[in-house]
């Protein structure tokens, strides 16, 4: 964990240069971005003490991070995913496959609308009969791939169905990064982390160790049987399951409502299988 946040400081500090800060240049700078002392002095704290924070050698307070944050100008996603450090949280709980029968009846309650439930590495648990249709059955799928990730940036199909895809993934991305960073002995996120950077997209932003934090939102579809739906997406989290998250697509509109019935009529509800 403490590797991890180095790491991002690093590549943070690797970005910004002299000048964005109105810094003194040095005709022979040879350091990409800001030198460590020059973030030390900025943050207030001393060279040696930022430079063990980048090694990975020390714990620190939420207000020195703050101050680094500021140094940095680090954006509220970023701000967030640095202080979230300061503690160790434990592994997300829940039991791998297990799904209570509370939130089973909440993902049919809201038929036709699109449902799922979600496990602390993201992979899917449970769907109803609107998700399937939606997006894909999970059931058709190898259990190792029904996991969020894999089917935005693997699934084949996502691309054109999410209108918006760049700024979905990258936003996801950002979500899922911050999220695994915190288990890094973890072999569930190593696995998803190795299969999602397969692609180059996914690759190159999760090199740059970009973060996101999460943010209601209207999504984008263009469906191939019922052709163009906005959907608001909510995510819960199950506070009697921790690390257990419902999520939902509720139309935005009449013409996405009609176009959820239109998607579901005669289908009958998937029964999520046991991985």
């Amino acid at each position: 964990m403490r590797r991890e946040l180095g790491a991002f400081l690093r590549s943070r500090r690797e970005r910004l240069t002299p000048a964005e800060l109105d810094l003194p240049v040095a005709p022979r700078r040879r350091t990409p971005g800001l030198r460590r002392g020059e973030v030390a002095e900025l943050a207030g704290i001393s060279a040696s003490w930022y430079a063990w924070l980048e090694q990975g050698r020390v714990r620190t307070s939420a207000q020195v991070l703050r101050s680094v944050a500021r140094a940095l100008r680090l954006n509220e996603a970023d701000t967030a995913h640095v202080l979230s450090f300061v503690d160790d949280p434990a592994p997300g709980g829940g039991s791998p496959g297990w799904v209570s029968r509370n939130l089973l009846s909440l993902v049919e309650s809201v038929s036709p609308n699109p449902a799922a439930v979600i496990d602390p590495h993201w992979d899917l648990l449970a769907w109803n009969a609107g998700y399937a249709a939606l997006l894909t059955d999970p059931a058709r799928l190898p259990p190792k791939q029904r996991n969020l990730p894999w089917l935005v940036f693997r699934w084949a199909p996502a691309r054109a169905l999410i209108a918006n895809w760049e700024s979905e993934a990258r936003s996801l991305l950002g979500q899922f990064h911050a999220h695994a960073a915190h288990h890094p002995e973890d072999r569930r996120y190593a696995e998803i982390v190795a299969e999602v950077t397969k692609d180059p997209d996914a690759a190159n932003w999760y090199g740059r160790r970009e973060t996101a934090a999460y943010q209601p939102a209207v999504r984008h579809f263009r469906h191939p049987e019922v052709g163009e739906l906005r959907l608001r997406y909510v995510k819960l989290a199950a506070v009697d399951e921790p690390g257990h998250h419902f999520l939902c697509y509720l139309p935005d509109d009449r013409d996405a409502e009609a176009a959820v019935r239109r998607l579901t009529e005669g289908v009958d509800s998937p029964r999520p299988p046991v991985p």
